[in-house]
Formats: C-alpha cells, sequence, structure tokens
C-alpha cells in the first residue's frame, strides 16, 4: 500500500484518484504566508489582543477580598508611618496636579502592600492596574501594559523582584524618562523606536528588598517597608472585616482571633471566616472568646498563632537536636518541610517573637518556646554559643 501520510492532500488524491492527464497538469501554487517575526516589530496602531493578557485574572475569591479592602486612607487601619509618608505625597501631588513619584513597598506577605496601592489609585482619582512579575514573562506582555496607561495611573506590579531581566531593563527608560525603547528589525537591520509615555506611577511589592537589581531600586523615589501589626490594631481589623460579612463578634471574641493572626491582616480575615463556619454550624448566634478559643482548637492554630508545623518545626530541633544548633537542610529532612518554605513562611514570624534564633552555626530554639511547647531540659543555649564564636 502507497503511503500519502505525508504528503499534502492535493498530491494524494492525484496520486490515487486522478487520470494520467490531469496529473500532467501543473499544479496550482499556493500562496505562500509570510511568516511573521517572532522579535518585535510590534504594530504600534493597534495593541494584539494576546498582549493585554498579562494582567492577573480575578477570581471569585480574589473579589470576595476586594470587598474587605478599604477604599481610602483614613479608613487603613495600622501602618501609622507609612500613611504619614504617603499622605503628605499624595497632596503635594494633588498641589501641583502631577502624577505621585514611583513607590517601592516591601515587608512580608499579607500585611497590605496592594491594598495600599489601590488606596492610593483612589486618593489620586486613577486607576490601577495589577499584575504580578511572574506573568511579565515576554517582553510584548509588558509593552503591552505600558501602551495602554492613562496619565497619571497606577502600574501595581507585585513580587517585583522575579522580574525577567529583559523585562526589568525596559521599565528603566519607561520609570525615568517616560519613554519606551521598541526594537525593530533584526541584527544589522535592527532599529529602536522611542515611544513617549503618559506620566504613571510604578507601585513595586516585594517580599525580598535585597534581591532586587540597584538600578530598579534606585529609581523609586520612595522606598517604605510594611511592618507586622499590633493586636489592637489586627481587634479593629476582624471588627471591620465581621462588620461587612454580618457576622455577631464580641470585643473578645475579636481579640481572641486576632492574637492569634500572626500579625498579619490577611490571616485574621481568613480566621474570622473559619471561626464564622463553626459558629454557623453548631448554632451560635455571635463569636465570644470562648467559642473561638474552641474554634481555634479545631484548626490547630494555638493562642499565639501557631500552626501544627511551626510546633513540629520547634519540636523537632528541641528533641532530636536537643535544641540545636541544626542546619536548615537537616531540618528539612527529619520534618519533611521545604527548606525555601521553612526559611520563608515559618522562619519570621518564630524569629520575631523569639523562639527562634539564627547562629553562624544553625537555628537555635530558644529557652521561651521550649515553655510554651511544655517541654523539659535545654537550657537557652543562645548565649552559650555567642561565647564560643
Amino acid at each position: 500500500m502507497r503511503e500519502i501520510a505525508h504528503l499534502p492532500s492535493d498530491m494524494a488524491i492525484i496520486s490515487s484518484k486522478q487520470p494520467a492527464a490531469d496529473a500532467q497538469q501543473p499544479p496550482k501554487e499556493k500562496k505562500k504566508r509570510t511568516p511573521k517575526q517572532s522579535a518585535i516589530p510590534i504594530q504600534l496602531a493597534s495593541v494584539d489582543s494576546e498582549i493585554l493578557q498579562a494582567e492577573i485574572a480575578t477570581t471569585e475569591e480574589k473579589i470576595q477580598e476586594e470587598s474587605l479592602r478599604p477604599s481610602s486612607i483614613r479608613e487603613y487601619i495600622g501602618q501609622k508611618d507609612l500613611k504619614g509618608v504617603l499622605d503628605i505625597a499624595i497632596q503635594a501631588a494633588k498641589v501641583r496636579q502631577e502624577s505621585l513619584d514611583h513607590l517601592l513597598l516591601y515587608g512580608p506577605p499579607g500585611l497590605g502592600k496592594t491594598t495600599m496601592a489601590l488606596i492610593l489609585a483612589s486618593e489620586m482619582g486613577v486607576n490601577c492596574k495589577i499584575t504580578a512579575a511572574p506573568a511579565l514573562e515576554r517582553t510584548r506582555d509588558i509593552y503591552g501594559i505600558l501602551m495602554r496607561l492613562e496619565p497619571g495611573d497606577i502600574l501595581f506590579i507585585d513580587e517585583i523582584h522575579r522580574l525577567p531581566r529583559v523585562t526589568e531593563e525596559i521599565l528603566y527608560p519607561a520609570m525615568e524618562d517616560f519613554r519606551l525603547d521598541i526594537t525593530q528589525g533584526q541584527n544589522a537591520t535592527a532599529k529602536i523606536r522611542s515611544i513617549a509615555l503618559p506620566r504613571f506611577t510604578l507601585v513595586g511589592a516585594t517580599t525580598k528588598i535585597g534581591s532586587l537589581t540597584a538600578p530598579l531600586r534606585d529609581r523609586f523615589g520612595l522606598v517604605q517597608k510594611l511592618r507586622f501589626y499590633e493586636v489592637d490594631e489586627l481587634t479593629l481589623i476582624v471588627q471591620r472585616t465581621a462588620e461587612i460579612l454580618k457576622t455577631a463578634v464580641t470585643p473578645e471574641g475579636a481579640v481572641e482571633i486576632a492574637r492569634r493572626s500572626r500579625g498579619t491582616p490577611r490571616i485574621a480575615n481568613r480566621l474570622l471566616k473559619r471561626v464564622r463556619d463553626y459558629a454557623q454550624v453548631k448554632g451560635y448566634a455571635h463569636i465570644d472568646g470562648s467559642i473561638a478559643s474552641a474554634a481555634m482548637e479545631i484548626y490547630n492554630v494555638d493562642p499565639l498563632g501557631l500552626d501544627w508545623v511551626d510546633r513540629l518545626l520547634l519540636t523537632t530541633m528541641a528533641e532530636q537536636f536537643n535544641g540545636g544548633p541544626v542546619g536548615l537542610d537537616a531540618l528539612a529532612a527529619s520534618t519533611g518541610e521545604d527548606r525555601h518554605t521553612i526559611e520563608e513562611v515559618y522562619e519570621p514570624y518564630l524569629l520575631q517573637i523569639g523562639y527562634l534564633q539564627r547562629t553562624p552555626r544553625g537555628r537555635v530554639v530558644t529557652a521561651a518556646a521550649r515553655k510554651h511547647l511544655g517541654l523539659k531540659g535545654g537550657d537557652d543555649r543562645t548565649e552559650q554559643l555567642s561565647l564560643l564564636e
């Protein structure tokens, strides 16, 4: 049997169905399509729809989260120093009728960096375009977003320390000179065409400010750190969220949730929703301190906000490694947790509350952690290790 699987369909028909006379006719020439250049040029008259897909898709969970966000800087609870600096910047920009200077926000996750960017847009009366650095893999992604900005708009880039190098270099002239440089053609025929951009404000958010390159970091006019929240601030946040969710919470119940929230509003809102589920299933009309405490016991969150992974890490170091010092790789292998997860998710809070200390020789459990976990023995070895080094 003659194999025709790799032949064009018209040739296959000629060889098997058509008479010889037809076969001698010259085949019709097909119009060849000129392939599009994979590298830029970009048609400047109309931006392709694929370019516009760089923004993060909105999910139902994010829609619900949006309803919990404050809409003005006066409604924003906590971060008093940050609000003072930004309030001055907003008023000065309004007086001069200019856009805000570029702003870099850094700090642990869940402290309100995205919320602050949305508040800035609301206060200035402009739009806020939200995206994330991992979504800007291709140059045309950032081109599409920049070319759609209007005067005064705010562009918020989350996890900005993960920007690809090429994308970062495109932002340099955009941030400094409000200019977009587009390369057209390749090799010897390459040309650079500059497009003027409207004055905009770039707000970058990162949990690792040390991972940003110096040229990018220095282009931000304002660099501000977000700190962990106090219990009284988190209590107000829990009460505000409960009012929005139409959930009755007593002051004692709000305090009980706030003190277990690890200083983070995002965790406070999440715990409130879980306690609300518990109260509704059990048939309670409101959430008080005892109900919140009972619900937290089910979810394995103790009065200091430690979950079972936190307690596993501390217990493993105290019992298997005699309190430390222990290396991160050894700790990860013993607990089955990823080393990066331990270092980036769990360690910061344990260090903040003084239950864990880092030494040149490894991690060490403190006496306060042993007391909290009810573990005997193992004096605080941190001071002894410092004398030996």
